[in-house]
């Protein structure tokens, strides 16, 4: 077992203790027997509503019509070539036992002579369900055979559909609810989208689950991370001018920036409603299989921020199938470095030497804040730091003891730059356009108010990738431990990011943002202080963002030590873990819209929940953002 391994065994332990304290013994040995369920026994159908539920459903509808049943009406997009039988009859069947009737299924089969079956078969389903409607056709790409099928459509809504995969049996039913309940929030509702699943022949038995965040628009420019099922309304669809034939291979991909960008965000329902099958030949299996995917995807990105005024450059990603924008930067705006330190002068002049020898971004200033140091030799190399650093200032904070908000913002008041950059004494940098790339996720239009970076430990394990609220009960690190060089999860380490925080280890923030909100929370001593602030910044209506392509090692908390075994400083954490639920509500903690419900909160591995629950029970509903 190596040190990792044993620290994430010692924080699952404490997190264990922790629930047993506040929720009893019971809850503590209700999650542990869900853990080891998942982990050891039967994942069988975990992603689809219990029977108790389906059955309800089907009973509220039964002897409605699709023009009585009270839903939105739906009709669903599909090309049909050369389908494989036993693909096509589990399409149909999935769609023919719906448990709401308001769907429509529109099927445009541009299968070539040798392949008759595939009409033969539908019209065999057209028999037995009048909402399936059907036409031939001359192949002309999957854009154009998907237009043709728009053009059998009479629903209010459209969905799209691949012919060789499967229909949730409640996709209808909770896409119509769905839309009914953004009407009655006031919210748009003319794009949706929901989680999905991959399996290979059994949709009881699936591979894995994408369970995806709330609209994400800098997550989306990376990758198609929406899928399936897209739910529009069909006049926007009209609006737009459909599916374009010029990026075929990611025309879903480019319909959906421009239907977003007719909405102004999307509604996210985090239930799995869409089953992608995995065989050779499908993109669930890569790009590999599909070589134009990705220059048709950089086209519709591309294409995407020409007609919202933005600029920059679309290259490919770290990954097939990701994707990244080098941003053209406004002006030239100066960073302003703050940089706490108490002693540790060696870990300072480190930091200190990366960042003045290896930073290619030339417009930044220094600010050393100490803090009480007491070697004498630290303020000898204070002297000689600003002798060999060019325009390294050294100021001395007055206050007593450490608290990292007050510091900070005392180090504010020195700072002439546009941009505050918060650094801890302990990072490394390494990489030369770390400063740069951060720059550019704030420094142009629909930018971040903060962004933050990639960390890893000196063994090349990840530190942070994005700070996700509610893992262990208030806040953690995404993907925290894992190898250096992985994707994550759905791409997750490996592309730009929305998300609700960052650490203040490496935060570039504006200053003017900064200002706005009131700075760093003094009351946050030690621990929460970054999460607080970045919390305030994003429900004042700024974006968060993290980047894979500003990365540093840090060195974590030799300058201040662990809290584990020291009562005062457990006390003081404690304080502080119950002040984050009083400034923003626990309910808010745990549930943070760039995670999803069904993943856990346990862990920082962004694996399925123990408890699926609530989406077995069809309890998570849908959310907008824009």
């Amino acid at each position: 077992m190596n040190q990792q391994q044993r620290k994430r065994i010692r924080e699952l332990g404490r997190y264990a203790v922790t629930v047993a304290r506040k929720e009893g013994l019971p809850a503590m040995a209700k999650r542990t027997a869900g853990f080891v369920k998942r982990r050891f026994f039967g994942k069988k159908a975990r992603y689809l509503p219990d029977k108790k539920v389906l059955a309800a459903q089907r009973a509220l509808y039964a002897g409605k019509t699709r023009a009585d049943c009270g839903l939105p009406a739906i009709s669903i997009l599909t090309p049909l070539y050369n389908t494989p039988p036993a693909y096509l009859r589990a399409f149909l069947d999935s769609f023919v036992n719906q448990t709401a009737p308001n769907g429509q299924l529109c099927l445009a089969d541009a299968s070539d002579s040798a392949h008759g079956e595939v009409g033969q078969i539908v019209r065999e389903y057209q028999a037995k369900n009048q909402q399936i409607v059907y036409k031939k056709i001359e192949n002309q790409g999957i854009a154009a055979n998907t237009n043709a099928a728009a053009a059998l459509a009479d629903g209010e809504y459209l969905a799209l559909a691949d012919h060789d995969d499967v229909l949730a049996p409640h996709a209808m039913y909770e896409m119509g609810r769905a839309i009914l309940d953004l009407r009655a929030a006031g919210k748009p509702d003319g794009f949706l989208y929901s989680d999905e699943a991959l399996f290979e022949k059994d949709i009881r038995r699936p591979l894995v689950g994408h369970f995806k965040p709330d609209y994400a628009p800098d997550y989306l420019l990376c990758c198609n991370y929406i899928c399936h099922l897209a739910v529009f309304r069909r006049a926007l669809f009209e609006q737009v001018g459909g599916e374009r034939p010029e990026c075929d291979g990611s025309q879903d991909h480019d319909l959906f920036f421009r239907l977003i960008e007719q909405v102004g965000g999307a509604a996210h329902l985090p239930q799995v409603l869409y089953y992608w099958r995995v065989h050779a030949g499908s993109t669930s299996g890569g790009t590999e299989a599909k070589p134009y995917v990705a220059q048709a995807a950089k086209k519709a990105i591309a294409d995407h921020l020409a007609r919202t005024g933005q600029k920059g450059q679309v290259t490919d990603g770290l990954f097939p199938s990701t994707y990244r924008v080098v941003w053209e930067v406004e002006g030239n705006p100066k960073v302003s470095v703050l940089i706490p330190n108490k002693d540790h002068t060696e870990d300072l002049e480190q930091c200190l030497h990366s960042l003045y020898a290896r930073t290619l971004w030339e417009n930044y200033e220094v600010i050393v804040i100490e803090n009480n140091s007491e070697q004498p030799e630290t303020f000898a190399y204070y002297q000689e730091a600003q002798r060999r650093y060019e325009g390294l200032r050294v100021v001395r904070y007055p206050g007593k003891g450490f608290n990292f908000s007050a510091i900070n913002n005392f180090g504010r008041k020195y700072a002439s730059g546009q941009y505050l950059l918060l650094l801890n004494n302990d990072v490394e940098i390494t990489d030369g356009d770390w400063m740069g790339e951060m720059v550019r996720q704030c420094a142009r239009p629909r930018g971040g108010a903060i962004c933050g970076a990639m960390l890893y430990y000196p063994d090349d394990t990840i530190q942070h990738a994005g700070v996700i609220t509610g893992l262990g009960g208030y806040a953690g690190h995404s993907h925290k431990y894992k190898q250096r060089g992985g994707s994550g999860y759905m791409f997750r380490t490996a592309t730009v990011q929305d998300l609700s925080a960052v650490t203040a280890a490496c935060m570039l923030v504006k200053t003017s943002v900064w200002d706005a909100v009131g700075g760093l929370d003094e009351g946050f001593t030690v621990a929460f202080n970054d999460v607080d602030f970045c919390l305030r910044v994003r429900d004042a209506g700024y974006k968060i963002l993290w980047t894979p392509y500003a990365w540093l090692y840090h060195h974590e908390s030799k300058s201040r030590g662990s809290d584990e075994n020291d009562p005062i400083k457990a006390r003081r954490f404690a304080s502080e873990q119950k002040r984050l639920y009083d400034q923003h509500g626990r309910e808010n903690i745990l549930d943070d819209p760039y995670y999803n419900p069904s993943l856990t909160y346990d862990r920082e591995d962004f694996s399925e929940s123990a408890d699926l629950k609530a989406l077995q029970s069809g309890q998570l509903r849908v959310r907008y953002r824009e």
